[in-house]
């Protein structure tokens, strides 16, 4: 353990923003390079001694977190980052992206600030790969198995680098240009810059993976020669059909996906386009949906000089503070202020959108509301609330519906899915045709990233099982186990 009184000598501090002056400017991440550091051997201090981690429930991962914070406590950096690697492939992902559910289960969050979990993780994984202590890991021997992975978000890759540091050949098929799925093109380069997406694959490259961009099995490949190509198949293809906004004025021109906007800004950072073909500069933008996703178009607007941003969320303000319906350690829906917010616009919540408005030319010009409130269980608009607001870009940011099934990809395989529509797979992540597994959102349905790593390393654990008819790669967690959704 840490030090025995570290959180009684030490408050919680977090990583340090730049002023929001400066960082609307550029794209680079917002926290101040180097602030952790030096704070970092407090904060991993004030990991008690509380007998039993609840922070391992919190995290689908299991990440060994009382055992890294000792290390960074003791400011041993190689010892962190082995530690840290045991349980996750990409920290330096989860320590930018994940929110933290280990930090609602830590038990010192029972009457204190939580420990920093991230920061710390966050702060190792960097220590780890500025002293060149992360290394390709390939395997003595090859099993002369091979391995197609369908999709190269977190699921993906972490089920590719497992299979392949067990010793199976494996290829990954990427339908975009580059590889990363939404950790390439729906994440913004202020909350994760691309570059550790690039040292990753490097790295992975090195032990043996590869990768092929640009192909979309179904649509390029038929799934069927996919699957007699290769002796098995993980589909980690994401939860990729947004959920879309039927109400009149859904076709005026200026109204889109949030998956459609976030990645031409990525692409643009890229080197691309110049400019991106979907802007929000001088406009009044109004994001609808009030997750993860419309934070994300709420700061890209901001970057791109927009006249005003508005988001919109149709339930009410979240608490806080834990009501009683979400005791610790479970995860609370708290409001939170995400580096976006503060960097202005307006968030509307228990509102929902009537129609919307256009010019002559077809383009959208106003959105119109009205107030909703809970009647009988039921979200009932509230009469003489209706108001309509300027909106000149709309981005729809209101989750995810399951994975497409207009490329062939589920019809093709003949893939059963489930009651949520997600594919169904087995207590091995297996789906209903033999030697096809599924990992990550395609499976599990929308979800966090720390998951989808999850979901990837318990799918290759099946899938080594299946080739070889046993396995040493660990399973964190089982596709049938709900109770730590979050």
């Amino acid at each position: 353990m840490a030090d025995p009184k570290g959180f009684l000598n030490h408050g919680r501090e977090v990583a340090q923003t730049r002023p929001v002056g400066e960082r609307v400017r550029d794209w680079n991440e917002v926290y101040v390079p180097g602030s952790l550091l030096p704070i970092i051997s407090k904060q991993a201090s004030r990991c008690m001694d509380c007998g039993i981690p609840f922070c391992h429930q919190g995290c689908p991962l299991g990440n060994l977190i009382p055992e890294w914070n000792d290390f960074a406590y003791r400011e041993d950096w190689s010892a962190a980052s082995e530690r840290l690697h045991a349980t996750n492939n990409f920290p330096e992902f989860t320590g930018r992206l994940c929110p933290a559910p280990c930090e609602s289960a830590c038990v010192l969050g029972i009457n204190q600030p939580a420990v920093t979990i991230k920061n710390v993780e966050v702060s190792i994984i960097d220590k780890a790969w500025d002293a060149n202590d992360v290394k390709p890991q390939a395997p003595e021997r090859l099993s002369g198995k091979t391995v197609a992975v369908i999709g190269s978000g977190p699921a993906g890759l972490a089920a590719a680098q497992q299979l392949t540091r067990a010793g199976h050949t494996v290829a990954v098929y990427e339908r975009a240009d580059r590889i990363g799925g939404l950790l390439r093109y729906g994440i913004p380069e202020f909350k994760m810059e691309k570059r550790h997406i690039n040292r990753r694959i490097e790295q992975m490259r090195a032990e043996g993976t590869k990768f092929r961009t640009g192909v979309e099995i179904g649509r390029d490949i038929d799934a069927v020669k996919l699957r007699k190509r290769y002796d098995a198949v993980v589909i980690a293809a994401g939860a990729t059909i947004s959920r879309d906004l039927p109400v009149p004025g859904r076709e005026l021109n200026g109204i889109h996906f949030a998956m459609e906007y976030l990645p031409l800004a990525n692409k643009v950072q890229e080197g691309d386009f110049v400019a991106p073909p979907i802007t929000a500069e001088g406009k009044h933008v109004v994001v609808i949906g009030g997750g993860d996703t419309g934070a994300d178009c709420v700061g890209t607007a901001h970057r791109q000089g927009a006249a005003s941003v508005t988001q919109l969320e149709i339930m009410p303000r979240p608490g806080e503070e834990r009501n009683a319906g979400q005791p610790w350690p479970t995860f609370p829906m708290l409001y939170k202020v995400t580096s976006a917010h503060e960097e202005g616009g307006e968030r509307v919540y228990s509102v929902s959108t009537t129609h919307f408005e256009g010019d002559e030319d077809g383009n959208v010009q106003f959105l119109h509301l009205t107030e909703v409130e809970f009647i009988d269980g039921k979200l009932t608009p509230k009469p003489g609330t209706e108001r309509k607001i300027p909106a000149q870009l709309v981005t729809l940011a209101m989750g995810f519906t399951g994975t497409d099934r207009e490329n062939g990809l589920v019809d093709q395989f003949s893939l059963e899915l489930d009651e949520r529509g997600n594919v169904a797979r087995d207590g091995d992540f297996q789906t209903n045709v033999p030697g096809v597994f599924v990992a990550g959102d395609a499976g599990r349905g929308q979800s966090l990233i720390v998951w989808a790593i999850a979901e990837g390393r318990s799918a290759a654990r099946g899938v080594d099982r299946f080739l070889t008819g046993a396995s040493d790669l660990p399973s964190p967690i089982r596709p049938t186990d709900r109770s730590l959704m979050v």
